[in-house]
């Protein structure tokens, strides 16, 4: 991953935050008030603080004003209502990743499949090869509430070109750049899961050649779409 871009400001980051939880329910990986989004952004002083959705609300009632802002080490600095209980997590990754803009969660179905299994998605599609650069990897169980999970994404991703980790028996972490990128991860994360399932109906995929992988992965990293340009 690069470096993270410029920061938004925290009201910015509330907006957009909004519009983010809203391609999580349009693309089908949450549920009910399950899963959340965070944003690294600047506060008015400069300093780099976390906007996260507050727990427990309704996808269709969230609003900037509703987003909570924590430090870095997860204590809320704006917001009345608690933050996500993945908190701590979200703040363990941004302290240790500084390239890090974005972390979303969810329990996508089919990812949360392979993640009962404690099982890696191989890289059996050149569209997994362009986004995770190799398989999604699984990282170790953790109980929710503390900084568990967060270490937990932080070791797994560390060996690994993936932005996205199965956290074993919970669900999916996705980081990015920006909100924005983690999102999409999260949601090339979740095809990749049906794709590689459906697949195993018919039998065993056929993995791709780590080289051919590392050419995908540079080609879609570096000279895919407008921005090459």
């Amino acid at each position: 991953m690069t470096a993270v871009r410029a920061l938004p400001t925290v009201d910015q980051a509330r907006q957009h935050l909004v519009s983010l939880h809203g391609e999580l329910v349009r693309y089908n990986l949450v549920v009910w008030t399950a899963g959340n989004v965070s944003a690294r952004a600047h506060d008015s002083s400069g300093h780099d603080v976390l906007v996260i959705k507050p727990s427990g609300i309704a996808y269709d009632e969230l609003s900037a004003e509703a987003m909570i802002v924590c430090d870095l080490d997860g204590r809320v600095l704006e917001g009345s209502l608690a933050p996500s209980s993945d908190t701590a997590a979200h703040a363990y990754v941004y302290r240790h990743r500084r390239d890090v803009g974005g972390i979303v969660h969810t329990h996508s179905p089919y990812a949360c499949a392979w993640a009962a299994r404690r099982e890696p998605i191989p890289c059996v599609l050149t569209a997994m090869a362009d986004e995770f650069g190799g398989p999604i990897p699984v990282g170790p169980f953790a109980i929710i509430g503390d900084d568990a999970i967060g270490r937990g994404i932080v070791a797994t991703l560390a060996g690994s070109r993936s932005p996205a980790v199965l956290m074993a028996n919970h669900g999916v972490f996705t980081i990015g750049a920006t909100a924005t990128d983690a999102v999409k991860a999260a949601v090339m994360c979740e095809d990749a899961a049906r794709s590689v399932h459906l697949a195993r109906q018919l039998g065993e995929p056929v993995p791709i050649e780590p080289d051919d992988i590392d050419r995908l992965h540079d080609r879609y990293q570096h000279s895919y779409g407008q921005s090459a340009r």
